[in-house]
């Protein structure tokens, strides 16, 4: 298990190093000047040159792009032009939010989508399976920013149930922590909830068509024991693919939701910096991102050789 999971950490490495340079890339071909922005619209030319001099924007692109991959790999990814502090502070003390949300997100997702799945399959062409179907058809196509206001007016200004927006550490109030993502959590989980639902569906109902699970039941087992132990546990490798992808689709559509619901978490953080042309935010946000998604991959393989061997000696 061990030299599986070297392998796959080595084969990941050259991501990292593609998402980086492709980062680094993209986020100087866009057009803009944040010299010009610190500087305001007042500013003369002499000032703003002045300003791209002490951030080092002056000088060529390679050699700026040099001196970042030499920082990185000293554990240093800048500092913000715009909050004037270091990135990875930046960074460390918004990833409690956007952690929170993706991972509250993520129970949501998979508390409701594989049961709402698998009962669909066990219910195949009968109500509870076309509700089921409804409901993931509904979550697939309603804009996760739409939802999320819609929740607003409901919940926060008609009902006054729960806030607006805003966000509250968990070491602070665990009630009003869960109340502050509870909204957020919802609007960005319905669409995964849909996909995941209707992805364990169509795997369940291809699992229990197998000739081990018709034999299964001819031995006469417990048709919980049937479902528990042979089935499921031959639907959950796809659908660990799916769960390791939803997660990664959380963390990105966390930009949007953090923006409505006015959450200070990484999403929102980057959003401000595009704006503001904040290069060592946007940069170091991308491979942190990167990085956890490679990570996750990581963990993702490991429990498919866990749960089938054969992978894990590539059969």
């Amino acid at each position: 298990m061990l030299r599986f999971a070297a392998a796959r950490l080595l084969a990941s490495l050259p991501v990292l190093v593609l998402v980086s340079l492709v980062s680094f890339s993209v986020m100087h071909l866009i057009p803009g000047d944040p010299a010009s922005v610190i500087a305001g619209p007042a500013a003369t030319n002499q000032e703003i040159e002045q300003i791209r001099r002490s951030l080092g924007l002056d000088r060529p692109f390679l050699e700026q792009m040099a001196a970042w991959y030499w920082n990185v790999l000293q554990g240093d990814l800048g500092r913000s032009i715009l909050l004037g502090t270091s990135v990875w502070q930046a960074l460390v003390d918004r990833l409690p939010v956007t952690g929170s949300l993706a991972v509250l997100a993520l129970v949501m997702t998979v508390a409701i989508g594989v049961p709402a799945g698998v009962l669909a399959a066990l219910r195949a062409n009968s109500a509870v399976d076309a509700a089921v179907t409804g409901f993931a058809l509904l979550g697939v196509s309603v804009p996760s920013f739409w939802l999320a206001l819609m929740l607003i007016v409901l919940f926060s200004v008609i009902l006054e149930w729960l806030p607006t927006g805003g966000y509250v550490p968990l070491s602070a109030s665990p009630v009003d922590w869960f109340r502050s993502l509870l909204m957020p959590s919802v609007s960005l989980a319905l669409l995964q909830i849909g996909l995941l639902a209707r992805i364990t569906r169509a795997t369940m109902l291809e699992v229990l068509r197998q000739d081990y699970v018709r034999t299964a039941r001819a031995k006469g087992l417990p048709r919980a024991m049937v479902i528990g132990k042979h089935a499921l546990k031959n639907v959950m490798v796809p659908v660990i693919t799916v769960i390791g992808i939803s997660f990664g689709l959380l963390l990105s559509g966390s930009i949007v939701i953090e923006t409505v619901y006015s959450l200070p978490g990484i999403g929102r953080l980057v959003a401000t910096s595009i704006f503001g042309r904040d290069y060592p935010v946007i940069q170091g946000t991308l491979l942190l991102t990167a990085t956890m998604l490679v990570l996750l991959n990581l963990v993702v393989d490991l429990l498919y050789a866990a749960i089938d061997p054969r992978v894990r000696y590539g059969r």
